[in-house]
């Protein structure tokens, strides 16, 4: 009886692959969420009427699962007021807020799957 030699290499199966993918992914992550804090930090830069600084100085970005980054405001207790989504914007007219957190939310959903094809394009030589 005769039998065959098959043998398996190249990038999916010695490893190269996956580790390319986790890094594409890693990498997407990182910059999708660098997107938004920098779309941010820009829309309250054009918006705020007196600005202190402090506000933009307690805007981070940090990862709250492996898979997962949030850009927050570090719950700068005026925070909600600044969105328009606080307790006192509501009872009285006068100001509305800014929306700089919703406005950068709808921006990184329309522009992110940009961002992840333009990280994909520098992954892909390691995924073959």
């Amino acid at each position: 009886m005769s039998g065959i030699d098959v043998t398996f290499e190249g990038p999916l199966f010695d490893g190269r692959a996956a580790r390319a993918m986790d890094d594409y992914c890693d990498d997407a992550r990182d910059s999708i969420a660098e997107y938004a804090e920098e779309h941010a930090l820009n829309l309250m830069g054009m918006a705020f009427r007196h600005p202190t600084g402090y506000y933009e100085s307690r805007v981070k970005t940090e990862l709250v699962a492996a898979d997962t980054a949030r850009t927050h405001d570090s719950d700068v207790v005026y925070g909600p007021w600044l969105e328009g989504v606080g307790t006192r914007n509501r009872p009285r007219p006068g100001f509305p807020g800014y929306f700089h957190w919703r406005r950068t939310k709808d921006a990184v959903k329309a522009r992110g799957p940009q961002i992840a094809q333009q990280v994909l394009q520098r992954h892909l030589p390691g995924m073959r």
